[in-house]
C-alpha cells in the first residue's frame, strides 16, 4: 500500500527541512549552533512513529478481506497477532530514520557523542515507533475501521508538539511548559538528542529508557486487551 507508506518517508524530511528553516532562529538563541542538531532526533521519531503505525492499514485491509479471521482460526498464540505486526512496523520505522540522517549529514549537523549519538537517536525511534505502532493497533481492533489510523495519527502528533519538540523547557512558558515538563516524550526527545548537543551519559539517558518503557507496557497491554475484545 505505497499510499500509505510514501508520505511516512517524505514528510519527515520534508518537516526537518521546514523546521530548521522556520525555528533555526529560536534554537540558535538558546545556545544551540545548528538547528539540525535540534530537529533531526526530532524527525528521526517522528517519521519512526509515522511509518510504524502504517501496520493499521494493513490489519484494517485484512479485516475487510476476511484474511484476519483465518488468523483468528489459526492454532497459534493470539499474542503473535500482535507482535507480529509490531515486528513489521520496525522495517517500516528504519528507511524513514535513515532518511533524516541522510539530511542532518547534508545540512552539517554536529555530533560531538560520536557513534553513541545514532545509538540514543535509534533507540528513541524504534521506541516510539513499537509504541505508535501498537496503540495503531490496540485502536484498530477496537474500531476497525480507518478511523483508527486517524486518531493515532493525532495521538502521536499532539504528544510529540506538547513536549520540547520546538524550543527548549527553558525557553518555554505558561501551559505549555507545565505540560511538556511531564510529557514523557520530553525525557525520549532529550535522550535522544543528548548526543548532537554534547556527550551521551547515562544521566541523559535513563529518563528516556523508563518513558519508552512505561509507554511500550502500557500500549502493548492497550493493543493485547483490543485483540480480547475483538474475539469475544
Amino acid at each position: 500500500m505505497p499510499a500509505a507508506f510514501v508520505p511516512s518517508m517524505v514528510m519527515p524530511v520534508f518537516q526537518l527541512i521546514a523546521f530548521s528553516g522556520a525555528f533555526g532562529a529560536a534554537v540558535k538563541f538558546a545556545g544551540i549552533k545548528n538547528a539540525m542538531d535540534w530537529y533531526v532526533p526530532l524527525n528521526a521519531v517522528q517519521g519512526a512513529s509515522f511509518g510504524a503505525m502504517g501496520v493499521s492499514f494493513g490489519l484494517i485491509n485484512d479485516m475487510q478481506t476476511g484474511f484476519f479471521d483465518r488468523l483468528l482460526m489459526a492454532p497459534t498464540k493470539r499474542w503473535s497477532l500482535v507482535v507480529g505486526p509490531m515486528a513489521g512496523a520496525l522495517v517500516r520505522a528504519a528507511l524513514p530514520i535513515v532518511l533524516v540522517f541522510v539530511v542532518g549529514f547534508i545540512g552539517g549537523m554536529n555530533v560531538p557523542g560520536g557513534p553513541m549519538a545514532f545509538v540514543t537517536i535509534v533507540i528513541a525511534a524504534i521506541g516510539i515507533a513499537l509504541v505508535a505502532a501498537a496503540f495503531a493497533l490496540g485502536l484498530t481492533f477496537r474500531m476497525r475501521n480507518m478511523g483508527a489510523a486517524t486518531l493515532t495519527q493525532f495521538a502521536v502528533f499532539f504528544t510529540i508538539f506538547l513536549s520540547t519538540s520546538q524550543v527548549p523547557l527553558a525557553a518555554m512558558s505558561g501551559w505549555l511548559h507545565a505540560v511538556a515538563r511531564v510529557n514523557p516524550m520530553t525525557n525520549v526527545l532529550h535522550l535522544a538528542r543528548q548526543g548532537l548537543l554534547g556527550d551521551v551519559t547515562w544521566s541523559g539517558t535513563w529518563g528516556g529508557l523508563v518513558a519508552l518503557g512505561g509507554m511500550l507496557v502500557a500500549s502493548t497491554w492497550f493493543a493485547l486487551s483490543g485483540l480480547k475484545s475483538l474475539e469475544k
